[in-house]
């Protein structure tokens, strides 16, 4: 059976931006739902089955609030938008895209799904934190951006960046130039997101200093690091032993940012990677939090979310292919020592 529901938008300039630039925001929102969306004047009216009703009526609340709370909406935020509701969460969409964690030069920083969101809130809840995902779901940037927040808040004294530089097998001597010419195109990423958060022009003097820091992994080694916020980027390529090393170095008033990828691991074959195996490790551990980011989460270009679901459906036809390895019968290889010749 059909229902109809009503929803009336009392301001004329709210339901403009409602609606879009030639109507867009209107269409993809009808894109979204299954029930019939008209709008006349100041009223949406909606019709079809009582819960798409309710799915298409949450939307419109939802938007509307974003609307008054001075956002511009995007095809990008519906999107986002429906995502959240059709997870069923108790988190609000509106609350969760306009969470700010920083602002510059009228630019501001903030999660733009629920499970950034949830990522970011774990930052502030734990003294250590995974950040585990794939390309492109901003657990880096966000990472930094809560770091730099904090510093700014005086919560810490300085921010610690650091990754392991694979490739050269973190022999940087062997290769040309001073010691920054060797580990710039290691860092460079932390150095560009840097760049995103803070006056370019002050962060040379910061890092002289000492109140930023990046370094290649292989220098926190024998260190103990105090009321600073550090974290550790590309971890998928450190061996478990560097990652025992990193952890041992937090100190006093320091909390930790750990983030990875599981299935870009560059380190030579055979080599275990410290972020597979530390779930397990830690597992259990008090004021340790591991957050796990997904394709759902890829806020790059909308085929970056495809890429990676298709390679994990890949990967996982890959696995179910491998074939079982036999356990040899030793009765037939002539008891427990085989036969004698």
């Amino acid at each position: 059976m059909r229902a109809i529901s009503k929803i009336t938008v009392p301001d004329p300039h709210t339901m403009v931006r409602l609606l879009g630039a030639g109507d867009e925001i209107l269409k993809l929102v009808e894109r979204s739902v299954q029930s019939d969306v008209h709008v006349r004047g100041n009223e949406i009216t909606i019709t079809g089955a009582a819960a798409d009703n309710a799915l298409a009526e949450r939307i419109f609340s939802e938007l509307i609030e974003l609307v008054r709370k001075g956002e511009t909406l995007t095809p990008d935020t519906v999107r986002r938008t429906v995502g959240m509701l059709q997870q069923n969460t108790t988190e609000r969409p509106a609350e969760v895209l306009t969470l700010n964690i920083l602002s510059r030069r009228g630019r501001t920083i903030r999660p733009k799904t629920l499970g950034q969101k949830r990522y970011v809130d774990s930052i502030d809840q734990h003294t250590i934190v995974f950040g585990i995902g794939p390309a492109g779901t901003g657990k880096t940037y966000l990472a930094m951006a809560k770091a730099v927040q904090t510093l700014q808040a005086k919560q810490v004294n300085r921010i610690i960046l650091t990754r392991p530089a694979v490739e050269a097998g973190e022999r940087l001597g062997f290769l040309p130039g001073t010691l920054y010419d060797k580990i710039d195109p290691y860092l460079r990423p932390l150095y560009d997101a840097l760049h995103d958060m803070i006056d370019p022009e002050s962060i040379p003097k910061l890092m002289a200093a000492g109140t930023i820091e990046v370094a290649p992994l292989a220098y926190m080694r024998g260190r103990t690091l105090n009321d600073a916020f550090i974290i550790l980027d590309e971890a998928q390529n450190t061996t478990p032993e560097q990652m025992k090393m990193f952890l041992t170095r937090l100190g006093f008033g320091s909390k930790i940012v750990v983030t990875g990828d599981v299935t870009q691991i560059d380190l030579p074959g055979g080599t275990r990677s410290g972020l597979r195996v530390v779930r397990e490790i830690l597992d259990g551990v008090e004021d340790v939090h591991f957050a796990q980011l997904g394709s759902a989460d890829v806020v790059r270009h909308r085929l970056v979310s495809e890429i990676v679901d298709a390679y994990a459906r890949w990967d996982e036809a890959q696995e179910a292919e491998q074939p079982v390895r036999a356990v040899p019968d030793r009765a037939a290889q002539g008891g427990r020592h085989g036969r004698r010749r």
